[in-house]
């Protein structure tokens, strides 16, 4: 077991990595959970510690898009609705199916949807979110927050990245404007999460507080650099996001086998 100091030296620097990637194009989970379990924290206390770091972190993020005039508020917040619903759902197909079905079609898609970005340079450039009249891009929101929650309350890792590509694709928002919003809907699912982790005892707050910390100072320079450079910025990062989930699919098959 290692010493409180050794635990913070381990997870501090990754906190802020996952932040920072979080903020720009999502999937930060995929490197703050191994980080806390690394450490040595006990499963469920890694989850509850980091869905608090991340609330904290998100949240920044979140506000800094806001202030930017980066989120389409409506949109989120029906999308946010949406994601709650359909977490609880996907959590209820756990009990019923197997995961490894979900992991078979993240197998063919992750890769589909890495060559597609490397090769479509203008992808999430413009935005074409004015071809849609208000009712359907409001019923969209709903749907793709249902969707996704549903992945997210099933499986998880990457959903944020998920919306990113949703709000652009499904949405026609640019990858800015996507990306704020799907700090809203991450901040809304993370919060509902939480309060279920502190309800039950399992946030190690010595660890969370410093944590959130770092988490919070990644998302600002994270959101930053997003609003800063844009697509130029946000497509790589989302293609190293889903090539380290593709791996993380690998890893299990062969060496969890979960």
């Amino acid at each position: 077991m290692y010493s409180y100091e050794m635990m913070l030296l381990i997870i501090c620097p990754l906190i802020f990595c996952a932040g920072f990637v979080d903020a720009v194009a999502g999937g930060g989970g995929i490197i703050s959970l191994p980080a806390y379990i690394f450490a040595g924290l006990p499963i469920h206390i890694a989850y509850g510690t980091n869905k608090f770091a991340s609330c904290i972190g998100t949240a920044v993020a979140s506000i800094k898009f806001l202030k930017s005039g980066n989120i389409k508020i409506k949109s989120a917040l029906l999308a946010a609705v949406g994601a709650l619903i359909g977490s609880w759902f996907g959590a209820q197909l756990v009990l019923v199916l197997d995961e490894k079905y979900l992991k078979y079609c993240l197998l063919i898609i992750l890769p589909l949807v890495a060559v597609f970005l490397i090769f479509n340079s203008k992808f999430g450039v413009a935005e074409t979110v004015k071809e849609l009249s208000n009712k359907k891009a409001y019923i969209l929101s709903i749907l793709l927050g249902l969707v996704i929650g549903a992945y997210d309350g099933f499986f998880g890792p990457g959903a944020g990245t998920f919306l990113v590509l949703a709000f652009t694709s499904l949405l026609g928002f640019n990858l800015i404007t996507a990306s704020g919003n799907a700090k809203v809907v991450n901040l809304a699912s993370n919060f509902a999460a939480l309060i279920a982790y502190v309800l039950n005892g399992k946030v190690f707050f010595m660890i969370g507080m410093p944590a959130a910390i770092c988490a919070a100072l990644g998302n600002y320079l994270g959101a930053h650099l997003a609003l800063k450079n844009g697509s130029k910025v946000i497509r790589p990062i989302i293609v190293v996001v889903i090539t380290m989930l593709f791996v993380k699919v690998i890893y299990g098959f062969l060496f969890t086998n979960n």
